[in-house]
């Protein structure tokens, strides 16, 4: 059954726009592994990359609930293109640096706070609540496709043949992505913001703060982020040295290793696919701890397994746990937050997840440093399930079904 020809375009605008990240995650580690091997500037990237959401992902949300989100997407894609459309030039020019690598990974992540911050609160305009879980299943199962396998692959491909290849496709997608956000409707805000009067500082900051102030007080969502915060924490501490351990003691050789970081991304397709039957078989509840414990494990058989398939095979189940879980959340927020407020309630849940990865990042790197990367990931495991020893058993199938039921999402413009 189709979602209607509106959220097709915003679906294939995501796709390209995954793309292009895709040809990132693996090319930029690549990259960087050119120009040197201390661990804790290698991760450093994982801080360059994720440390604008600490920085601007509550001005982000409060822009989506005061602008036409449309164009907010529009032109963040296009700081991407931009952004590495610059780092092309200094490939070209024979200039690698570390720090000018940052800084086109800094400005790619500044503008990725404005894109998917935005396209997370644009499915309730485009579907119904009751297509709500079968929508968003569609965009993350496309995100892990392109993000996570197509890409990585293609991305180590292009960066065997040429850096300077692999970071001209990329910003010649996120080009495309713009493009294809334009064929959009319109998405303005269903609140009074939209009045001239109220865009001054003083009344954006008191809008973010009631945003904030939304999603701390609502329980649920403030425990979903603490563990989703605690997953991403402890990934982004061995995200940053996966490369090194798999090129190092795993012997991935540099043009497999988009296909050694793609296989895992198989396994977030599948919980993709399979959300809709097996979340509501298991419930909300058991999911999250999958998604914590699951990923703890795998950090634990990188660590210590030294084989190449095991690590292959805890990746993959972490995977899907993670998926399932991805699932899980953007449901609850889409149906438990008031449209009106859903941007900046976003943007608080978001600054708790994504701010915790350029922590996780340094943690990681440091630690990496001082133990070496197999060590690393053993830590990170234990501390990983520690958390959701903690935050886990918080949130239950009961209380999710409870929070989707408070509050109903305005009316869903179905425009085809």
């Amino acid at each position: 059954m189709t979602l209607g020809r509106s959220f097709t375009r915003l679906w294939v605008s995501q796709g390209v726009s995954n793309l292009g990240d895709g040809l990132v995650l693996a090319a930029v580690p690549l990259l960087v592994v050119t120009m040197t091997r201390d661990p804790l500037l290698v991760a450093g990237i994982e801080v360059a990359q994720f440390l604008p959401w600490l920085v601007f992902t509550l001005p982000a949300g409060a822009l989506a609930d005061r602008m036409d989100r449309r164009l907010i997407m529009v032109w963040g894609n296009v700081i991407r293109a931009v952004g590495f459309g610059l780092l092309v030039l200094t490939l070209v020019a024979d200039v690698r640096s570390v720090v000018v690598l940052y800084l086109a990974v800094f400005l790619a992540g500044t503008a990725e706070t404005l894109v998917n911050n935005a396209a997370l609160t644009v499915p309730p305009r485009l579907v119904k609540r009751s297509d709500l879980e079968r929508a968003n299943g569609r965009l993350f199962a496309t995100q892990s496709t392109i993000h996570n396998f197509i890409g990585p692959t293609a991305g180590a491909a292009l960066f065997a043949i040429s850096a300077t290849l692999v970071f001209f496709s990329t910003a010649g997608l996120f080009a495309l992505a713009a493009l294809a956000v334009v064929t959009l409707p319109r998405m303005l805000p269903n609140s009074s913001d939209t009045s001239g009067s109220k865009h001054t500082p003083g009344e954006v900051v008191r809008s973010i703060r009631e945003g904030w102030s939304y999603f701390w007080n609502h329980r649920l969502l403030r425990r979903v982020a603490f563990i989703s915060g605690s997953i991403n924490l402890f990934s982004s501490a061995t995200g940053g040295l996966l490369v090194l351990l798999a090129t190092g003691p795993l012997g991935v050789s540099t043009s497999w290793y988009g296909v050694f970081i793609a296989v895992p991304a198989v396994g977030a397709v599948v919980g993709s696919l399979i959300a809709a039957k097996v979340v509501p078989a298991i419930g909300g509840g058991p999911v999250t701890w999958l998604a914590a414990l699951l990923p703890a494990a795998s950090f634990v058989v990188l660590g210590l397994s030294g084989s190449v398939v095991l690590s292959e095979i805890a990746m993959f189940l972490a995977a899907v746990a993670s998926s399932l879980n991805q699932i899980v959340v953007s449901t609850l927020r889409q149906a438990a937050v008031p449209d009106e407020l859903l941007g900046r309630a976003t943007a608080g849940y978001r600054l708790i997840v994504l701010g915790a990865v350029p922590i996780g990042a340094l943690l990681g790197g440091g630690l990496g440093r001082w133990l070496g990367p197999e060590s690393t990931f053993v830590v990170s495991g234990i501390g990983l399930a520690l958390a959701a020893a903690v935050f886990a058993s918080r949130v239950t199938t009961r209380a999710l079904r409870e929070a989707e039921q408070d509050v109903q999402p305005a009316p869903a413009e179905q425009i085809s």
